[in-house]
């Protein structure tokens, strides 16, 4: 395990599966992450609006959901009420409603962040988003980031030889290391984004590829 051959072998069965996908393909992931570019402000909300979505639910009913609302709204706006008839959480619908009211403003805010922990401090502010989905938000916005998930934080520890973690409090200073270290590893044995690399190992860990 943890090293090119390992890799690349997980990929290629998520590849062969048809699911290699995230709020984007797996192609789309790579090459934004190695060629990152600025998203209008309708993408940018377009992009909170999927890790809201996402958070408790499986990739398949979240794009579903996420493209419904999506197609509403530029369609209609933002309207509370009808988007609560798609999708019944009014946090989540709530909090779209006000990224979209303010996506100008607030795509702008992000782009004014010089570095990617600013960057992540800026969008775990936003409404429902929070510190472990902001990794996911910045990730699908082009910031070569991680996001540190309890998958993540198994196969961190499992590198690195830890016993037990935390899978629902904090993460923990060594655990979030074990995971660097990993991906540092798994960065100079693949040459390819540690953004991307998470994306991969997050699926094959949750479509079982990896038995964790």
């Amino acid at each position: 395990m943890f090293n090119a051959d390992w890799f690349f072998g997980l990929e290629k069965q998520i590849r062969e599966m048809g699911a290699d996908s995230d709020a984007q393909s797996f192609d789309e992931i790579r090459d934004m992450l190695s060629h990152p570019r600025r998203f209008s402000s309708d993408e940018f909300a377009e992009m909170c609006a999927y890790v809201i979505l996402a958070g408790g639910f499986s990739q398949k009913t979240a794009k579903r959901v996420h493209r419904n609302i999506m197609d509403y709204i530029y369609k209609n706006g933002a309207d509370f009420d009808a988007l609560f008839q798609i999708f019944h959480n009014k946090n989540k619908i709530n909090a779209i409603c006000k990224i979209w009211e303010k996506r100008d403003a607030l795509c702008d805010g992000f782009y004014v962040c010089d570095t990617d922990s600013r960057r992540l401090e800026y969008l775990a502010k936003l409404p429902h988003i929070g510190k472990i989905t902001a990794n996911h938000l910045a990730r699908n916005l082009g910031v070569d980031v991680v996001k540190y998930d309890v998958w993540i934080r198994r196969l961190g520890a499992l590198y690195a030889g830890i016993g037990r973690i935390d899978e629902h409090g904090n993460l923990t200073d060594d655990v979030k290391q074990a995971c660097d270290d990993m991906f540092a590893h798994l960065v100079h044995d693949t040459g390819l984004p540690r953004g991307y690399i998470d994306v991969v190992l997050w699926k094959a860990s949750q479509i079982g590829l990896i038995k964790l």
